[in-house]
């Protein structure tokens, strides 16, 4: 990657702050805004050393989200991570993003998994024993700390010799990485009924005990179909099964069933709130129509050491998505996050990742970068 140098002009902020050459950068990011050209510089003191609050490593003065609190799941900045180093002279593979990320203030990191460009230092994929050794290396050069992975979860159950071969495998990753916690991307089941969720708790109680026996929380991350109702009453459809519902979210019932000691989750707050606009009312099992209206951060009040992660991804209002919602940088759009942090409270607990699923651009390389800048600033900003 080229070095930093000493050019001054219009734009160079930026182009300091992304290590991009000005021929490159000319040529890249035409269509960047006045604003984010006139981001502030970034130079290299180390992400530890810096606190752009003003109030101190720990958050202190009314933050909602401690300086060593601050994360990002590097899903976000998916692209940066896998393009070829040999082609453009943006941030590229893990450790340069690395140094990017601590640049911005970013402390903790998660991982999506720990493949790159095969022209990066470390070569295309570093799951394994050695790769980890080198990712911790350029964590600590950084300042920074992996928090969870959203990795391999054995897909089938009962467990296989093979998938509880490649789980402790993960495991092991996870502990030379210093990661307390190992997770998925998806939901624990996408079933509707009592029975799917009793099988997906079985299945999570016993890789729990498997991970909590190596030191590593094991969670599961979920998206709004996992807090739609629960079918588990009233008449039966031809094959047997409950079609009306008592109410209870299933994902409420999975953490009823779940051993709190082996098994935690990640809420994605955004998804959170698109379930929250999707499902508001259920056939009750005498056939009635009733409206319940979900709260996250009531639910995470009431769990709250279950959930140690969560992803701060931001919306902005859309009835006609479908979804409630379109996906924004975090900090400019419409959900309460000021009113989220602050119902949910133990601040030096909780860990929130900013995520951004749809950053990165095919025709603006610089973006995700951007956007993760964007998105530590936001949530730095946040004050009770």
């Amino acid at each position: 990657m080229t070095a930093f140098n000493d050019e001054s002009g219009p734009g160079d902020a930026l182009r300091r702050a992304l290590g991009v050459d000005r021929r490159r950068f000319l040529s890249t990011c035409t269509a960047v805004s006045a604003a984010a050209i006139a981001a502030p510089v970034f130079g290299a003191v180390p992400a530890h050393a810096r606190d752009t609050t003003g109030h101190g490593a720990h958050g202190h003065g009314g933050a909602l989200v401690p300086a060593d609190r601050r994360g990002i799941i590097l899903y976000t900045v998916r692209d940066a991570i896998g393009r070829d180093p040999l082609a453009t002279d943006l941030p590229s593979g893990f450790r340069d993003v690395f140094r990017q990320l601590a640049r911005f203030g970013y402390r903790q990191i998660e991982f999506a998994g720990y493949g790159q460009h095969a022209n990066a230092p470390g070569g295309a994929s570093l799951e394994s024993v050695e790769g980890a050794k080198l990712l911790r290396r350029w964590l600590d050069e950084y300042g920074l700390r992996a928090r969870g992975n959203h990795g391999f979860i054995p897909p089938s159950w009962p467990l296989t010799g093979a998938d509880l071969d490649t789980f402790k495998k993960h495991l092991e990753i996870a502990n030379i990485l210093g990661m307390d916690h190992m997770g998925t991307g998806g939901d624990p089941t996408g079933g509707s009924h009592r029975a799917d969720w009793d099988v997906a708790a079985d299945k999570w109680n016993a890789l729990g005990a498997i991970a909590r026996r190596e030191g590593v929380k094991l969670y599961t991350h979920n998206h709004d179909a996992a807090y739609d109702f629960l079918l588990d009453g009233g008449p039966l459809d031809d094959r047997g099964r409950p079609t009306r519902s008592s109410g209870v979210r299933r994902l409420e019932y999975f953490l009823g069933i779940t051993d709190p000691k082996a098994v935690w989750l990640e809420m994605d707050v955004f998804w959170a709130h698109v379930a929250q606009y999707k499902f508001r009312a259920y056939t009750a099992h005498d056939g009635s129509q009733q409206e319940r209206i979900f709260d996250p951060a009531g639910l995470v009040a009431r769990h709250h050491a279950r959930y140690p992660l969560f992803h701060a991804k931001d919306g902005a209002v859309n009835p006609a998505s479908g979804l409630g919602y379109d996906m924004v940088p975090f900090g400019t759009g419409d959900i309460d996050y000021t009113a989220f942090f602050s119902r949910v409270g133990h601040r030096n607990y909780h860990n929130p990742m900013v995520e951004q699923d749809n950053a990165p651009s095919a025709t603006d390389a610089g973006q995700s970068l951007r956007y993760a800048k964007t998105g530590y600033d936001n949530l730095s900003r946040l004050r009770r």
